[in-house]
């Protein structure tokens, strides 16, 4: 196995696993095709390992993917959640340097998911933290969420943002990855753009997904209605105020990870909207499987690469800056 370092191969902060409980009560409490999948993802440390170096990965950072641990019972939630964040961080210790872990919270419980971030945190030495782009049809920017973001903000923590289905699904027959991801992240961002958690509380650093999904797009048509259509209305857009930020300017704040489709279209609209400094790598393994994963690295060390530097050494630059704990001599800033 690889001793490979931060400092000489990809970081990637979009890597997910499951266990043999987890998956238990997420088919128990009804995920067999989990948001439209055909199936559940397997999962091991070895073959993980293995992958990596192959892809020229130097450490994963692990979390659980959609749809998250909470199933409608909060004291379930609560002990699920304990449980597989005990798993990822156990990975985290047997493979020092290999392993990172971003640990799950059972929101919409506030009061369970505040407790438990503090223990991954302070006990388990989790770099992060993970949500979902909406818990159980609550966006991120619910008014019931904010002493959640407020001691998150007292703390500078790391919140990786993964997406899930919305609510209704327009299209229940296709698998929500494929389109609705994209457009529930996007609506996840919004909400915090809109209901002001990102100025209320600036020391949270987002990570969001996919390059960004649709935001690229659709900063510019967001800051067209905040600033033109909807100053009188009261649509909580934050209309008419000098002191907020654009749009644009907020998103640029929130980092950003390759998983998907980064070329040839999605980073060249990511960078041009939001700029290069807060790209990271990301495979989505296990969900992507590796030859998808392994194409998709392929494509990021074919495309055009940034001027001055490679998108291997960029995003592993950016991650150091994010993560310093991961490895020495990180750039500051």
């Amino acid at each position: 196995m690889s001793e490979r370092t931060p400092a000489e191969g990809l970081v990637d902060v979009h890597a997910h696993f499951v266990t043999d409980g987890y998956l238990g009560a997420a088919r128990a409490a009804g995920h067999l095709q989990p948001d439209g999948m055909p199936g559940w993802p397997r999962w091991d440390a070895a073959t993980h390992l293995e992958l990596m170096d192959e892809w020229g990965v130097a450490t994963s950072i692990l979390s659980i993917s959609s749809p998250g641990v909470h199933f409608g019972d909060d004291r379930a939630a609560r002990a699920l959640c304990r449980e597989v964040n005990d798993a990822g961080a156990r990975v985290a210790r047997r493979y020092p340097g290999r392993f990172g872990h971003f640990a799950s919270l059972p929101l919409p419980d506030v009061e369970g998911a505040l407790a438990e971030a503090a223990r991954a945190l302070d006990e388990l030495g989790s770099h992060g933290l993970a949500v979902l782009s909406n818990a159980g049809g609550a966006y991120l920017g619910a008014v019931r969420f904010a002493p959640l973001w407020a001691e998150l903000d007292r703390r500078g923590a790391v919140v990786f943002v993964h997406p899930t289905s919305p609510c209704h699904d327009p299209v229940p027959r296709r698998p929500r990855p494929m389109m609705e991801f994209v457009f529930d992240s996007a609506r996840a961002a919004a909400d915090l753009v809109f209901n002001g958690v990102l100025t209320r509380w600036p020391r949270i650093r987002w990570i969001f997904t996919h390059g960004g999904g649709s935001l690229p797009l659709l900063a510019d048509r967001m800051e067209l209605f905040r600033t033109v259509f909807l100053d009188r209305d009261g649509q909580g857009l934050q209309s008419g105020r000098p002191d907020v930020p654009a749009v644009q300017q907020q998103l640029a704040g929130l980092w950003w990870d390759l998983a998907g489709t980064p070329f040839p279209h999605q980073v060249p609209a990511l960078v041009s909207a939001f700029g290069s400094r807060r790209i990271l790598y990301g495979s989505d393994y296990c969900w992507t499987p590796p030859a998808g994963t392994a194409a998709q690295v392929a494509s990021i060390d074919e495309a055009p690469q940034p001027p001055g530097t490679t998108w291997r050494a960029l995003t592993t630059s950016n991650a150091l800056r994010l993560l310093p704990a991961l490895g020495t001599g990180a750039a500051s800033g």
